[in-house]
């Protein structure tokens, strides 16, 4: 006889709230450094993405597989008072567009809350049963 995984439920949903709380991070990191024309090396700052992967094969939790860099091209500004332009007064700006990062934002932070619920629900379902075992 084999005993069923009854903490399935919660293991699914305390892996969304750490994917989705580093995913929440990442979009952070995006919008902080969405005027940043200098990463340090000479380049705009690349906007990053977190790539999730499922665990386990089945029905189980999520993980964060890797943080990549975007491959779009950064943008380009005119601004010819900018120390940073080029000899036509643009500057190369990071990626990042933050209406989409503000979407992408509201959208993990729901994931988060789905799976804070789960918990709340799951945890209100082990208090009811062990009050009817009483």
């Amino acid at each position: 006889m084999s005993v069923p995984n009854v903490f399935g439920p919660v293991d699914i949903a305390v892996s969304g709230m750490r994917a989705h709380a580093k995913q929440m991070e990442v979009i952070s990191s995006n919008i902080a450094n969405s005027r940043t024309a200098d990463d340090g090396q000479g380049q705009p700052y690349r906007r990053l993405e977190a790539v999730f992967r499922a665990e386990g094969k089945g029905p189980g939790g999520v993980t964060i597989d890797d943080i990549v860099p975007d491959s779009s091209a950064p943008q380009r500004i005119y601004d010819p008072g900018n120390p940073k332009a080029d000899s036509a007064g643009y500057v190369m700006m990071p990626n990042v567009h933050l209406p989409v990062e503000m979407m992408n934002l509201n959208v993990a932070s729901r994931a988060y809350q789905a799976n804070a619920a789960i918990l709340r629900r799951y945890q209100r379902m082990v208090e009811t049963t062990l009050e009817l075992l009483r």
